[in-house]
């Protein structure tokens, strides 16, 4: 996705910009977390050392939270191009785009920090083996021996003020979109507009509910939050670009001119 879109000049706009950033993401943090979590299902040693438990947690905050802001910057994108299409390019400029993005990372930086911080000021006095498949706060939180009720009401409250904001921005972008493709007369007009939010409904759609999923499963259950981590954190960045890729047919034509290109070459 970021080749396609680094090298066809018609994906030059503000939502491929979005959509770049968004596949920049994808990749990291299932990098984060995929490379490790293979070596230990393979190998007898599964260890992390603390240093790497602590990197990892770090970056996969900082990616996922800047991810979730991403995706509300580009509710509003939609937002903007289906309720006020003629000042689009006027409003979504370069550099509200570039901020918009510099925003998302600088929020997931801070979060990050917080919640790796809070996670290991912790004392770690009970067992050392973590009950997951890479480095997160709950089966940290219960490696503690003392009592972390207070480190849970902050985590609780910080998850709050991220997803809440992130969370109303889309609602509030879409409902204005419905509202405004409802009165469109075509059909085709209708079925055009709704194309162009599909994808990033189906992507808002998976993370979420997996997050949803993840943290309001109890603490006595951690099979199912193994499950929905194994989602949010493999599943969803692969499915991503093909969601993104196959329902649209800019990418699909910039993908099949690349591919062109590159057999010319051989």
């Amino acid at each position: 996705m970021i080749a396609i879109i680094m090298t066809d000049p018609r994906l030059n706009t503000p939502m491929y910009f979005f959509l770049g950033n968004l596949s920049f993401i994808d990749l990291f943090y299932s990098s984060v977390i995929a490379p490790k979590a293979l070596i230990n299902f393979w190998s007898e040693s599964k260890s992390i050392s603390f240093a790497g438990c602590v990197t990892q947690l770090f970056l996969f905050a900082l990616f996922i939270v800047t991810e979730g802001f991403l995706l509300a910057a580009m509710a509003y994108d939609r937002f903007i191009a289906i309720c006020n299409p003629l000042l689009y390019s006027v409003q979504m400029s370069t550099r509200l785009c570039s901020q918009l993005v510099a925003g998302s990372y600088f929020c997931g930086c801070i979060t990050a920090v917080l919640q790796t911080s809070m996670t290991f000021t912790l004392p770690f006095c009970a067992s050392r083996t973590i009950d997951h498949f890479y480095c997160d706060t709950r089966p940290l939180q219960r490696l503690s021996c003392s009592d972390h009720f207070i480190n849970k009401i902050v985590s609780f409250s910080l998850s709050s003020i991220i997803i809440l904001p992130t969370i109303i921005v889309i609602i509030v972008s879409y409902l204005y979109i419905v509202s405004t493709v409802l009165k469109i007369h075509s059909t085709g007009g209708r079925k055009k507009a709704f194309s162009t939010c599909s994808s990033h409904l189906g992507v808002v759609s998976v993370l979420y509910g997996a997050v949803f999923f993840m943290y309001l499963t109890p603490d006595r259950f951690p099979e199912l939050s193994k499950v929905a981590s194994l989602c949010y954190t493999l599943v969803t960045p692969m499915l991503n670009p093909l969601i993104y890729s196959l329902r649209n047919k800019d990418v699909k034509e910039a993908l099949k001119k690349l591919l062109e290109k590159k057999n010319k070459i051989r």
